[in-house]
C-alpha cells in the first residue's frame, strides 16, 4: 500500500469496478426485497449540497441493507422539472444571442431542450458516481421519456374517469414571465416599500351626499386593478356606511356602474373601511364574488398588459367590453403610472400615503405574480385527502422525525383542489382532444381515440395545449419508475418503496401527492395490497453555510459538493461564483466573501471525508449548518484509518496469519477490544436502523479513534515488543480479525477508503469475496462482551493517563524508569493487577511496582487519589500538596459551571412547559450525579 492516502487515484476506479461487477443491481425472484426511490433531482443544473447530504443519507442506507442480506434497489430518476427548466434553457439561450427574446418556434425550443436535457444527464449522472451512490443504473428513468410518459397519461384518463379530474374558469397565480399558471406553494412572499392611494368614487346620484360628500373614499395599493372593480363592499356593523349599502357608485376611468354591498369578511380598521371587488384579480374578492353572484372581469393579458377588450365571465354568459384606449396594451407599472396621472388631472386622487406592502414573487422567475381568472384543470383531493391523512395518523406511513407528520397534517386539513395544468411547452401535454365543436376525447394517443370513436382521419381533432404540473408526474414516481401500468415482477417485488428521504420543504409538494394518487391509482390493483408508496419518510434538514444563512448564488456562499471532493483553485472559485452576474456591486461582494473565506481556494477532501461530515451532522433539526473545520477533522480521521492499515502491514506478514493454531488463551487486550467492539456495533446498528446517521458516525468515529487507535494499538506495542511469539501471534490474528470488521462496520459512511483498504488486506484474511460491499454486516455478539475485564481496563487506562500526568506534572520524561506504589480499595482489582503486572510495568515504563496498604509511610512522595486506586510516584522529586489540591480544585469549578447551566434549564418555566419528559428527567438526574461528583472529590482533597 501507498504510504499516504491519495483518493484521486481510488474512487472513481472504485466505483467503476463496483459497477462493471453488478453489486448495485438487484436480483430476481427474491423475498427478502428492499427500494429506495430517489428523489429525481431536475435537469437544470450541478448538484448542489443538498443532493450531497441526501445522497450520502440514502447510499448508508442502501449499503447497510445490502450487507445485511437484503435484495436492494435504488431505483434512479432525473425529472424534467417544466417550469425550472423552460426558464433556465430560454435565458442560455437570450444570453448566448442564440434567439430572439420574443421570437422563437416552439420545435427549435423543444430540440434545444432535448440537447440540454442530454447533456446535464450526464453530468448530474457523473455526479451522483462522484458521491459514491451505489444506483441501478441499468435502471435509470427520465420523467419525459416514453415509458414514464405512457404511465402518465394512463394516470391521467383514470383519474379523470374516476370523475376526480375536471377543467373550470378559475381564479389563479398567474406568472405574466412564463404566461403560466402557478401553483401557490410555488410562490414566496416578500414586504417592500409601495404605496397606498385613496380614489374617489363618486355616487351615480349627483344629488346624495354621505358626510356632506358626493363620494367615498376607496384605499389601494393596485389602482390599476380598479379597471375590473365590480362593486364596492362594507362590513355591515360598520356604523359609518351603513346608510350606503344598495347605492350605487361610479368606478374611475371605465364609468362602469357598481353597486356598494355588505359583507361580514370586510376588515372596518383597513384602509378607509370601504373596498373595492376586483374578483378577477383577488383572491379575497373572488370569494365576496362568488357568495354575491357578481361579475368577474379579466383586464390582463397572459404576458401582463392590459387587454384591448376586457372580458366579462357572469353566471349566464361571457362577453367583452373595451378598455380605455389611452391604457391598452400597456405594461402594469406604465399603466398605473397613465392611471394616477388621470386620477390627479380629474380631482378623483385624495392623497398618497407610503406604506409596506406584500407582493407574491414566483419562486422560478423571480417575477411579480398576480391573480387572473383562466381556463385550469384540476384534481380532486379533499376526498383523498382523508385517507392519506389516517395513513399517517395510524402509522401505516411513519414520518422520521415524528413532529415532521404535523406539518403534513395541517396541509391535509387545509387542501384546496389541486391544479395540475400548466401553460408550457416542456412537459407531459394533457391527453385531451377537441374536435371543432368543443367536444373532448380522451386516450392515450390520437390513434387509438380515432380507433375508438370510429373517426375518419379527415375528423378535425386538436389536442390540448396545456402541459401537467411537473409535480404530478413525480406524484406516481414510486411505481411508474418501475413500470406501472405494465405487469412485471419489479412492482410485486419493491413496492411500496421502503423508505423516502425527502427535504422538509416537498413535504407539500411531493410526499402528500404521491400518498394521494398512490390510493387512488393502485386501489382494486390485485398487485399492489397495500396502496402506499413507501413505508416509511425520512425527513431531512437543509444544509446552509457555517452562518446558518441559506446557500444562494446570489449570496456567494454556494458549494458544489465537486468541488470539496476534487479541490478548486480560488481563481476558478470565483469565476464559478460570479458568472452570469451583471451587477459589480454584487458581484465585488461576492468575491470579497470568497477571498476571505478561500484565500487559497477549496483543498482536495475526497468524498468520504465529505460524507462522514453530512452523516455527522444529520441531525433530526430543521437547518444544518456546513462547517469547513469538522470536513478537516474528518478527513484527518480517513488519513488515521490509513495510517492503521499502513501499521498492519508493517507489522503483520502473510506468514503470520497462515500459521495454524487454537486460540485457547487470549491476551487481556484481545478480550477488551473485541468486547468494545461489539459494545459499539449494537449501539451502531440501532442508530443506522432508526436513522440517527449523525449518533451512529460518532459512535464509529469514537471507537476507532480513542479504543482502537489510542489505546488498543499502543497495547498492542507492549505486547508486539515485550511478550512471547504465541502472544504475539495471537495478537496479530486478533487485529486483523478486528480491523477487518471495523471496515466492513464503516464501509456504507465511507465506501471507498474501506473497499480499498480491504482489497489489500485479502492476502491477509484470505477472503473468498471480491468486494467488502458483499460481506455481512456485523452483528452484536452478547457471548463476547466481558463487561467486568472493560472495568479493569478502564481503571488501568486511568492508571496509565494519571502516570503520565504525573511525569508531566513533576517533568520525569516518559523515557526514564519511575517507581511506583499502588494502594488498592478494591480487592478484585488488587487481583487483577497482579495477575498484569509484567504488562503494566511495560506500559508505564516502570522500574519497579509496590502493591501496598498503607499509604502513610509514602505521605512526602507525589500522591495520586483514584476511585479505586491510589498511585504513589517514588520519587526524589518533592510532593507537591497544593498542586495536587489546585488540581482538585480546578476539577470542582468546572462541574460548577456545568450545574449552573443545568439549574438555569430547569428553573426555565418555558423549558419545563415544552421539553420532553425524558429530557428534563435525564437533566435532572445529570444534576444529582454532578453533585455527588463534587462530594467525591472534596473527600479525596480531605484525605490528601
Amino acid at each position: 500500500m501507498k504510504k499516504n492516502y491519495n483518493h484521486k487515484k481510488i474512487e472513481k476506479v472504485l466505483y467503476n469496478f463496483w459497477e462493471k461487477n453488478g453489486y448495485f443491481e438487484y436480483k430476481k425472484n427474491c423475498k427478502n426485497n428492499f427500494c429506495i426511490l430517489m428523489p429525481p433531482p431536475n435537469i437544470t443544473g450541478n448538484l448542489h449540497m443538498g443532493h450531497a447530504f441526501q445522497h450520502t443519507i440514502m447510499d448508508i442506507i442502501i449499503r447497510y441493507n445490502k450487507m445485511n442480506g437484503k435484495n436492494i434497489l435504488w431505483q434512479p430518476g432525473i425529472d424534467h422539472a417544466g417550469i425550472a427548466t423552460q426558464i433556465v434553457v430560454k435565458n442560455h439561450l437570450i444570453s448566448n444571442i442564440e434567439i430572439d427574446k420574443n421570437n422563437f418556434s416552439k420545435k427549435k425550443f423543444l430540440e434545444t431542450i432535448w440537447k440540454w436535457k442530454n447533456k446535464m444527464c450526464k453530468k448530474i449522472c457523473a455526479q451522483i458516481k462522484r458521491l459514491g451512490s451505489s444506483v441501478n443504473w441499468n435502471r435509470m428513468c427520465f420523467t419525459l421519456d416514453k415509458k414514464m410518459s405512457y404511465s402518465v397519461r394512463f394516470a391521467f384518463i383514470k383519474l379523470f374517469k374516476k370523475k376526480l379530474i375536471y377543467k373550470k374558469k378559475s381564479l389563479v397565480n398567474w406568472d405574466f414571465s412564463c404566461k403560466s399558471v402557478i401553483s401557490d406553494i410555488e410562490i414566496e412572499k416578500k414586504f417592500c416599500n409601495g404605496f397606498m392611494w385613496y380614489i374617489k368614487y363618486y355616487f351615480v346620484n349627483k344629488n346624495f351626499f354621505n358626510n356632506k360628500k358626493n363620494y367615498i373614499v376607496i384605499a389601494t395599493t393596485r389602482p390599476e386593478t380598479l379597471l375590473g372593480d365590480v362593486a364596492v363592499a362594507i362590513n355591515p356593523d360598520d356604523n359609518r356606511y351603513k346608510n350606503l349599502i344598495g347605492k350605487y357608485v361610479l368606478i374611475p376611468i371605465v364609468n362602469r356602474i357598481v353597486k356598494i354591498i355588505s359583507d361580514i369578511r370586510i376588515d372596518k380598521k383597513k384602509g378607509t373601511g370601504c373596498v373595492k371587488i376586483t374578483p378577477a384579480h383577488d383572491f379575497n374578492d373572488y370569494k365576496i364574488a362568488n357568495c354575491n353572484e357578481l361579475p368577474l372581469i379579466n383586464i390582463f393579458t397572459k404576458s401582463g398588459r392590459i387587454s384591448d377588450k376586457f372580458t366579462i365571465y357572469s353566471k349566464n354568459c361571457t362577453k367583452k367590453e373595451n378598455s380605455p384606449k389611452f391604457l391598452k396594451n400597456l405594461n402594469i407599472i406604465d399603466a398605473r403610472k397613465k392611471i394616477i396621472n388621470f386620477l390627479k388631472k380629474n380631482n378623483m386622487l385624495k392623497k398618497v400615503l407610503k406604506t409596506k406592502i406584500k407582493i407574491c414573487v414566483g419562486d422560478r422567475t423571480g417575477s411579480i405574480i398576480e391573480p387572473r381568472i383562466t381556463n385550469q384543470w384540476f384534481l380532486k383531493v379533499k376526498k383523498i385527502s382523508q385517507t392519506a391523512f389516517q395513513l399517517v395518523k395510524s402509522g401505516t406511513i411513519k414520518f422520521i422525525p415524528d413532529s415532521y407528520k404535523n406539518i403534513f397534517f395541517s396541509w391535509m386539513k387545509n387542501i384546496d383542489d389541486w391544479c395540475i395544468s400548466r401553460q408550457l411547452l416542456w412537459g407531459h401535454r394533457i391527453p385531451i382532444w377537441y374536435d371543432k365543436y368543443g367536444k373532448e376525447y380522451i386516450g392515450i394517443n390520437e390513434t387509438k381515440i380515432r380507433k375508438k370513436y370510429c373517426l375518419s382521419k379527415k375528423f378535425f381533432l386538436k389536442k390540448e395545449n396545456d402541459v401537467l404540473d411537473t409535480w404530478f408526474s413525480s406524484a406516481i414516481l414510486s411505481f411508474s419508475s418501475l413500470g406501472w401500468p405494465k405487469e412485471n415482477s419489479l412492482l410485486k417485488m419493491f413496492h411500496p418503496t421502503d423508505v423516502l428521504v425527502s427535504g422538509f420543504d416537498i413535504i407539500f409538494f411531493w410526499i402528500s401527492r404521491m400518498i394521494m394518487l398512490t390510493l387512488v391509482l393502485l386501489k382494486g390493483d390485485k398487485r399492489f395490497p397495500v396502496q402506499i408508496p413507501f413505508k416509511k419518510v425520512y425527513i431531512t434538514g437543509l444544509i446552509r453555510d457555517e452562518l446558518g444563512k441559506k446557500m444562494s448564488k446570489s449570496k456567494g456562499n454556494v458549494i458544489d459538493p465537486i468541488d470539496i471532493i476534487d479541490g478548486i483553485s480560488l481563481e476558478k472559485l470565483l469565476k464559478k461564483r460570479t458568472v452570469g452576474m451583471f451587477k459589480n456591486s454584487m458581484k465585488n461582494k461576492i468575491i470579497s466573501i470568497t477571498k476571505k473565506k478561500f484565500p487559497n481556494g477549496i483543498d482536495s477532501y475526497g468524498t468520504d471525508a465529505i460524507r462522514f461530515t453530512l452523516s455527522s451532522l444529520s441531525s433530526p433539526t430543521r437547518n444544518i449548518n456546513w462547517d469547513m473545520k469538522i470536513l478537516k477533522g474528518y478527513k484527518n480521521f480517513c488519513n488515521k484509518i490509513w495510517n492503521i492499515s499502513i501499521f498492519i502491514f508493517t507489522n503483520v506478514s502473510c506468514k503470520d496469519v497462515k500459521k495454524k493454531f487454537f486460540f485457547k488463551k487470549f491476551n487481556i487486550i484481545d478480550i477488551w477490544i473485541i468486547s468494545e467492539y461489539n459494545i459499539m456495533i449494537k449501539k451502531y446498528r440501532y442508530y443506522l436502523e432508526n436513522f440517527r446517521f449523525d449518533k451512529a458516525s460518532k459512535c464509529l468515529y469514537n471507537f476507532i479513534w480513542n479504543n482502537f487507535c489510542n489505546w488498543y494499538l499502543e497495547f498492542l506495542k507492549i505486547v508486539f515488543k515485550f511478550f512471547s511469539k504465541k502472544y504475539i501471534l495471537y495478537a496479530k490474528h486478533n487485529l486483523i480479525k478486528i480491523f477487518e470488521l471495523i471496515l466492513i462496520a464503516a464501509h456504507p459512511i465511507i465506501p471507498f477508503i474501506t473497499e480499498s483498504i480491504w482489497q489489500n488486506m485479502k492476502s491477509l484474511t484470505n477472503s473468498v469475496y471480491k468486494s467488502i460491499l458483499l460481506k455481512e454486516f456485523p452483528n452484536y455478539k452478547k457471548d463476547c462482551v466481558d463487561k467486568k475485564l472493560i472495568f479493569y481496563i478502564n481503571v488501568i487506562k486511568k492508571f496509565l493517563m494519571s502516570i503520565r500526568s504525573i511525569r508531566n506534572k513533576i517533568k520525569i520524561n516518559f523515557s526514564k524508569k519511575i517507581s511506583i506504589a499502588i494502594k488498592f480499595n478494591n480487592i478484585f482489582i488488587k487481583k487483577f493487577f497482579f495477575e498484569n503486572m509484567y504488562f503494566l510495568i511495560k506500559m508505564a515504563n516502570l522500574s519497579n511496582l509496590k502493591i501496598i496498604d498503607n499509604i502513610n509511610v509514602y505521605k512526602k512522595f507525589f500522591i495520586k487519589v483514584l476511585d479505586e486506586i491510589v498511585i504513589v510516584i517514588i520519587s526524589k522529586k518533592k510532593y507537591n500538596k497544593n498542586l495536587n489540591i489546585k488540581d482538585n480544585i480546578n476539577k470542582i469549578n468546572k462541574i460548577k459551571f456545568k450545574i449552573n447551566i443545568l439549574k438555569n434549564k430547569l428553573f426555565n418555566k418555558n423549558f419545563i412547559k415544552n421539553a420532553p419528559k425524558n429530557i428534563i428527567m435525564f437533566d435532572k438526574n445529570k444534576l444529582i450525579y454532578l453533585n455527588k461528583k463534587i462530594i467525591k472529590i472534596i473527600e479525596k482533597i480531605k484525605n490528601l
